[in-house]
């Protein structure tokens, strides 16, 4: 049998958790999953692109467990009545390939993208930050503020978008989360100026120019999380050439991340090593980091773990017959009989 959970069930989880914890265990997951980052099999995802938008398969494995998450981007689907990214999951054993957890992760997704930017952030801003520029206030943008609250201390959410909807949906939700100041900016460069933190999560499929590089400070650390396709782009080459760059899969995200726009031998480092080794990276007072995020399966798989840890502690979730399970492994036609026999027969 395999374990289902449904969007009802993954916001069960987070109610029984409380938001805070389930964002701290997933930042807790990733970094043990990202500490053994050699012992996975790793490959960028598959992505079949459209005019409109992009479907993707994103696989990864280690010798006990197989992951794939199916996920969309398609910046149009609000204007239909449909997120903008849906998506699932699927936990497998490796030594028998059945899968063991289906579960929802549009909801998830969200979730572990602001866990893995917290991460991120936490070995690479400055200790002292306290502030940060939030520039795209959709989807994932309650999720990014309230990790940075909650998990980093970020008191003061400087808030720009282009669609002031964006902005008063976000207000409306979190105005009064005590001890989060937040302030609506006109501009970009308003927000920007003075952040500690800046976060861009833009959904628009083009090669935009979201940060400049007169909008760029001294010692701040940039999270650049909505350029994740190839031919979608969010800060200006010359941000990247001014900065240290950290990466997750660095063949992906040459491909995907602001870095396409950058020579193949332009330098980068992998968060793993840094998560390794965090006395690997020493940070000047002044450095401006850049974590060029396009989302990886590991995430993904770290996610999945956490959902069926929470589920079997919970009691939450049903048990399908998603594969065949025939008395005779060999006989999968007389299964077929057993299920539907009058039908089958009549056929």
């Amino acid at each position: 049998m395999t374990t289902l959970l449904t969007t009802h069930d993954v916001a069960a989880i987070a109610a029984r958790t409380g938001l805070p914890e389930m964002l701290r265990q997933m930042v807790r997951y990733l970094e043990a999953d990202f500490r053994r980052w050699p012992e996975f099999e790793k490959s960028a995802r598959l992505a079949s692109h459209s005019e409109v938008g992009v479907i993707e398969l994103m696989p990864v494995a280690d010798a006990n467990e197989y992951s794939f998450k199916y996920v969309n981007g398609h910046p149009k689907n609000t204007r239909e009545g449909l997120p903008t990214v849906m998506a699932f999951g699927v936990l497998a054993d490796v030594a028998t390939g059945a899968p063991t957890l289906l579960s929802e992760l549009t909801l998830t997704t969200a979730l572990r993208t602001a866990a893995t930017s917290v991460m991120a952030a936490s070995v690479l801003a400055r200790p002292d930050a306290r502030s940060m520029a939030l520039i795209g206030n959709g989807a994932q943008a309650e999720f990014q503020t309230l990790a940075f609250h909650y998990l980093l201390g970020i008191d003061e959410i400087r808030l720009f978008d282009v669609d002031q909807a964006a902005t008063s949906k976000l207000l409306g939700h979190l105005t009064r989360v005590p001890g989060l100041r937040l302030k609506v900016c006109g501009s970009t460069a308003e927000a920007v100026r003075g952040a500690d933190i800046v976060t861009t999560v833009t959904a628009d499929k083009t090669n935009a120019t979201i940060l400049t590089p007169a909008m760029i400070e001294p010692g701040m650390h940039v999270n650049g999380v909505g350029g994740d396709c190839p031919g979608k782009t969010e800060l200006h080459a010359e941000v990247l050439r001014r900065s240290r760059v950290f990466v997750e899969f660095e063949p992906q995200t040459r491909i995907e991340g602001d870095l396409q726009q950058m020579p193949a031998d332009f330098p980068v480092t992998e968060l793993w090593t840094l998560l390794v080794d965090p006395a690997s990276f020493q940070r000047s007072p002044d450095d401006v980091t850049v974590f060029d995020s396009v989302g990886f399966a590991l995430e993904d798989y770290s996610a999945l773990r956490l959902l069926r840890d929470f589920a079997r502690q919970y009691g939450i979730g049903e048990q399908i017959p998603l594969i065949a399970a025939p008395t005779n492994p060999k006989d999968l036609y007389g299964e077929l009989l057993r299920l539907a026999p009058a039908k089958v027969r009549a056929a």
